[in-house]
């Protein structure tokens, strides 16, 4: 190829580029891919972010939950799209650790897709049945290390928010409890108020109802600072156990090769409906945190992601627990 083809080339390129942007999304509606099931707390936040991304969009966003195998399934669909900016992801925590725990991935969450903006961050609280007898996280961190051995941490399974967090928290007390793996959030939280199991860490979306109706014993939400939502919760750091935060985080992404004026088009709406008053309100009842118009932006949750492969990768290693 001439130097004067390849100019033409590129010039030609970038014109369909600034032609799909001007036209994008028009009158076609966008499939926004939840890779969980429809009614669990990716989707809830998904789904309020969908009515309002629509009308700074000009366009409707659709959600489409295609669940299985950790979210890897509706990540691997989506990466496999047609990068036009009608196929979008909303993924949580789970796109940085999905290359620790899956072995054959099948695509690379940082080289596959085009990064369009962070939207929601929800705590993370430590929860037990009320029968355990530490009163505070001060006391628990010592009962468990002395009963390390009959102690359970129950979890929604390999790979969900809440195994994430409980492997945090046993890193961060240096003890390996009994971990019990259930098919859901549900079941486990149902054996963890019947006291089957003595622990769990797990989502504001998922536990608002318990921790506000005072059906479980709550230890500390997992971070440094206490939860707008829940202010009587104290943090962990508060308890003394500094240095652990686990926040489930949500994003979008496009497929790689998506044209930057697309991907641009889909951030500004991304960045308007996370200062949306209504939105932000529908996260506050969740116990989630709408994040600000600078971490809805591409360059913010690149360099996010790839600081959550780097904290999450040796933790997961460590515990030598895979998902496939």
């Amino acid at each position: 190829m001439t130097l004067k083809n390849a100019i033409c080339m590129a010039a030609a390129m970038l014109c369909l580029n600034v032609a799909q942007a001007q036209e994008f999304p028009g009158n076609r509606p966008v499939s926004a891919v939840v890779p969980f099931a429809a009614g669990g707390p990716t989707d809830k936040v998904a789904r309020e972010l969908a009515m309002v991304m629509s009308r700074h969009l000009g366009a409707q966003v659709i959600i489409e939950n295609a669940g299985g195998a950790g979210g890897t399934i509706g990540a691997r669909k989506v990466a496999q799209s047609r990068g036009d900016g009608y196929t979008v992801l909303i993924h949580h925590i789970g796109m940085s650790t999905a290359p620790a725990l899956y072995r054959k991935l099948g695509f690379d969450p940082l080289k596959d897709f085009e990064m369009i903006g962070e939207i929601a961050d929800v705590p993370m609280v430590l929860v037990a049945n009320k029968a355990l007898p530490p009163s505070s996280l001060k006391e628990l961190v010592p009962y468990l290390k002395t009963n390390a051995k009959t102690a359970s941490l129950a979890n929604a399974g390999v790979g969900s928010a809440s195994h994430l967090c409980g492997l945090l928290f046993m890193h961060a007390v240096q003890t390996e409890l009994t971990t019990v793996p259930y098919k859901g959030t549900a079941p486990a939280l149902t054996d963890l108020l019947g006291g089957q199991v003595n622990l769990m860490c797990d989502q504001t979306t998922n536990l608002a109802g318990q921790l506000k109706a005072g059906a479980v014993k709550t230890y500390a939400a997992m971070q440094p600072q206490r939860i707008e939502a829940f202010k009587d919760i104290p943090s962990a750091r508060e308890e003394g156990l500094a240095g652990i935060e686990v926040k489930i985080w949500h994003a979008m992404y496009a497929p790689k090769g998506t044209p930057a004026p697309v991907v641009e088009k889909l951030s500004a709406a991304l960045q308007a409906a996370v200062q949306d008053k209504g939105f932000r309100a529908k996260m506050a009842e969740l116990g989630a945190e709408a994040v600000p118009a600078a971490r809805a932006q591409p360059d913010s949750l690149r360099a996010h992601l790839g600081a959550e492969i780097a904290k999450w990768t040796p933790v997961i290693r460590a515990a030598g627990v895979y998902a496939d």
